[in-house]
C-alpha cells in the first residue's frame, strides 16, 4: 500500500547508504575524467575471524558518518546502525549468516494466521539498572504505529491491527492479513526494544546526542560529542553471556575524509572502520598492518527505472539498455572488481531458508542479460525507439555515480537511444526517493538497495502496484498476486516458490535494471580480532565480539 501521509525514509536511507559508500571512493580516477582505473584486487568471503584472546580496553572506530540519529524508529542507515546495534536489542537477533534467533523474546508463535505471540525474556536490565518488561516492548513497538512520530519502519508494521500485552511476560502483535514479512523484521531495529520510562522522560531528546539512549545491550551509551565521536561502555550487568563486551571503552569517531580514514587505519590510530573507499583497498592490502575482510552482503547496484512513459516504458528497450551497459567495466572502474554482476534484484544470501529447488528456480532458472550491442539495438530498433531520449540522474557525490551514468549513457547511445546526463545536488538526489515531483523528467538513477531481514521477500514487495518505493509506478498484475501470496504464505519453503516466480518475472520485465552485488567491505587492525564482516553488523553486537588479538 501507498504510505503517503508519512515520513517514509527506505529509499531515503537507501540513497544515503550509497551517497556514504561514494564519499569512500573519492578520489578514483575512473569517472571523474582521465587516469586508469584501480587495479582489481584479490579477494574472498570471510565468515569468522579467530575468537580473541582476551579483554582490551579501549577500541576505537572510524566512521565515515555521523549518525542522524540513535532513536531506533529513525535508525535507518548505516552510520546510525553500526552503534545502535552494540547498544540496543530486538526481539530477535539477526545473525552474520542472516538467521534469525531469539534475543529479548525467547521465543515465538505464530499462534493463529493472523497472531505473532511473543514470550518475553525475564531478567534483562536496561542500562539504567530497571528491569525490562512486557509493557517496555508495548510501548517501543507502538511507536512505529503512531503517525505524528513517522517511523522509518512503518513498512513492517503496515499490516498491525494491535500490540497487547497478554501476560506477565507475552505480547501479542494481530495483524490484518497473514503476515511472514512481521516477524522477520524483528531482527532489526524494527524489533528494538527500549525503556518505556525513558521514551517518557525524554521525549523529543530521546536518541540525539542530549539524551541518548537506555536500552539492553552489551555497551551502554556513554556520550555523544557532537562533529566528533560518540562513546560506549561495557555494561556489566547484561544478560547475555555469549556477547560480553570483550573492551571496556568503544569509541566511534566521525571521520568525513575518505583519505584521512585510510591514513588513520594504515597507521593504526583507528583499530578499523566500515564501508571501505574501494579504490584504496590494494593499498590498504599492502600497507595496512591489519586486515581487509569481505563478508555476506545483501546489496544490489541497480538503476531504477523512475518513468514508464518514456522509451523505457517498453520491457524489451529495457532489456536492450541492460544488454548495453558494461556491467563489469563499472565494477572494476568504481569498485576495484570486487563484486560480481548481477540479472536479478536479490542475493543468495536471503535465501537461506528456501526449498532448494526453488532457489535454484530464482537464480538458474532466469535470462542472462550476456553484452550484445548488436542484439540491443536490434531491439531498440524493432520497438521503434532510435533516437528517443532518456535521462539519467546523477550527483557530485561520489565517483561511482559517475562511473554508472556515464556508463549507462554510453550504452544507451550505442544502441541507438539519446541519452542526457543531469547532475543534481547531493540533497536534491536524495530526493528522488520520497518526492515523486523530484523524479519528474528522470528516466533512470542508481542505487545500492540492501535488504534487513533474511528474505528476498523484502524485496519483491515494494514492486507492487502503489508501493511507495515503486519509484516508476511498474504495475503488473500476476505479480502483485504472487507477491501478495508469499507474504500471507508462513511456511519458508513454499513461500520461496512463490518468491522464486516473482523474482522470475522481475527478471523478464526488468522494473529495475540489475547490475551487480558487492561483498561488505571492513578493516580491522592489528590490535583486534573476533570479527564476522557480514552486513548483519547494521543488526548484530559487532563491537562486543571484538577483542584482543
Amino acid at each position: 500500500m501507498p504510505i503517503t501521509s508519512r515520513p517514509h525514509r527506505r529509499g531515503a536511507a537507501a540513497a544515503a547508504g550509497v551517497a556514504a559508500l561514494a564519499v569512500a571512493l573519492a578520489g578514483c580516477a575512473s569517472g571523474t575524467g582521465g587516469g586508469e582505473p584501480p587495479a582489481p584486487v584479490e579477494w574472498e568471503l570471510t565468515e569468522q575471524t579467530a575468537a580473541p584472546s582476551g579483554d582490551i580496553d579501549r577500541i576505537t572506530w572510524g566512521s565515515y558518518s555521523e549518525p542522524f540519529s540513535l532513536d531506533y524508529i529513525y535508525a535507518f542507515d548505516y552510520a546510525d546502525n553500526q552503534v545502535l546495534a552494540n547498544v540496543c536489542e530486538s526481539l530477535l537477533r539477526l545473525n552474520p549468516d542472516f538467521t534469525l534467533s531469539p534475543s529479548l523474546a525467547e521465543s515465538f508463535e505464530n499462534e493463529t494466521p493472523t497472531t505473532w505471540v511473543y514470550q518475553i525474556r525475564d531478567g534483562v536490565r536496561f542500562h539504567d539498572g530497571t528491569v525490562m518488561t512486557a509493557d517496555d516492548v508495548v510501548a517501543s513497538m507502538r511507536r512505529h504505529l503512531d503517525p505524528e512520530l513517522g517511523s522509518s519502519w512503518y513498512s513492517v508494521y503496515q499490516n498491525v491491527e494491535k500490540i497487547e500485552r497478554t501476560g506477565e511476560s507475552e505480547v501479542t502483535v494481530t495483524t490484518r492479513i497473514p503476515d511472514s514479512q512481521f516477524n522477520l523484521g524483528m531482527g532489526g531495529s524494527a524489533g528494538v526494544i527500549e525503556s518505556a520510562a525513558t521514551l517518557e522522560k525524554l521525549g523529543a531528546d530521546y536518541g540525539n546526542s542530549t539524551g541518548g539512549v537506555n536500552c539492553t545491550g552489551p555497551f551502554a551509551f556513554s556520550e555523544w560529542t557532537s562533529g566528533e565521536s560518540i562513546s560506549l561502555e561495557r555494561f556489566d550487568d547484561y544478560w547475555n553471556d555469549d556477547f560480553r563486551a570483550r573492551s571496556e571503552t568503544f569509541d566511534f569517531v566521525f571521520m568525513n575524509d575518505a583519505n584521512a580514514r585510510v591514513n588513520a587505519l594504515k597507521s593504526g590510530e583507528i583499530d578499523g572502520s566500515w564501508l571501505l573507499p574501494m579504490n584504496s583497498i590494494a593499498q590498504m592490502q599492502q600497507e595496512g598492518s591489519g586486515d581487509v575482510l569481505f563478508g555476506l552482503n545483501t546489496s544490489v547496484g541497480d538503476l531504477i527505472v523512475s518513468n514508464l512513459d518514456g522509451p523505457l516504458g517498453d520491457r524489451t528497450v529495457r532489456q536492450a539498455l541492460l544488454m548495453a551497459i558494461d556491467r563489469q567495466g563499472i565494477l572494476d572502474a568504481a569498485y576495484s572488481g570486487v563484486g560480481e554482476v548481477s540479472d536479478v534484484l536479490s542475493t543468495e544470501s536471503v535465501w537461506g531458508a528456501a526449498d532448494p529447488a526453488a532457489k535454484q528456480a530464482a537464480f538458474g532458472g532466469i535470462t542472462s542479460y550476456d553484452t550484445d550491442i548488436a542484439a540491443a539495438k536490434r531491439l531498440v530498433e524493432e520497438a521503434g525507439a532510435t533516437g528517443e531520449q532518456i535521462t539519467i540522474a546523477t550527483a557530485p557525490i561520489g565517483p561511482e555515480f559517475a562511473v554508472v551514468s556515464q556508463a549507462t549513457a554510453a550504452a544507451a547511445k550505442s544502441i541507438g537511444l539519446d541519452a542526457k546526463i543531469e547532475t543534481v545536488t547531493p540533497s536534491a538526489y536524495t530526493t528522488l526517493f520520497s518526492d515523486p515531483s523530484a523524479r519528474e523528467g528522470v528516466d533512470l538513477f542508481y542505487t545500492l538497495w540492501y535488504l534487513s531481514s533474511p528474505d528476498p521477500l523484502e524485496m519483491y514487495g515494494v514492486l507492487r502496484t502503489g508501493e511507495f518505493s515503486n519509484y516508476g509506478g511498474w504495475s503488473d498484475p500476476e505479480y502483485d498476486d504472487l507477491v501478495n501470496r508469499a507474504v500471507s504464505t508462513m511456511d519458508p519453503a513454499e513461500r520461496s516458490e512463490i518468491t522464486a516466480q516473482a523474482q522470475q518475472l522481475t527478471n523478464e520485465e526488468l522494473p529495475w535494471l540489475p547490475l551487480f552485488t558487492i561483498p561488505n567491505a571492513v578493516y580491522m587492525g592489528e590490535r583486534i580480532t573476533g570479527m564476522s564482516p557480514s552486513l548483519a553488523f547494521l543488526y548484530y553486537p559487532w563491537a562486543a565480539t571484538l577483542g584482543a588479538r
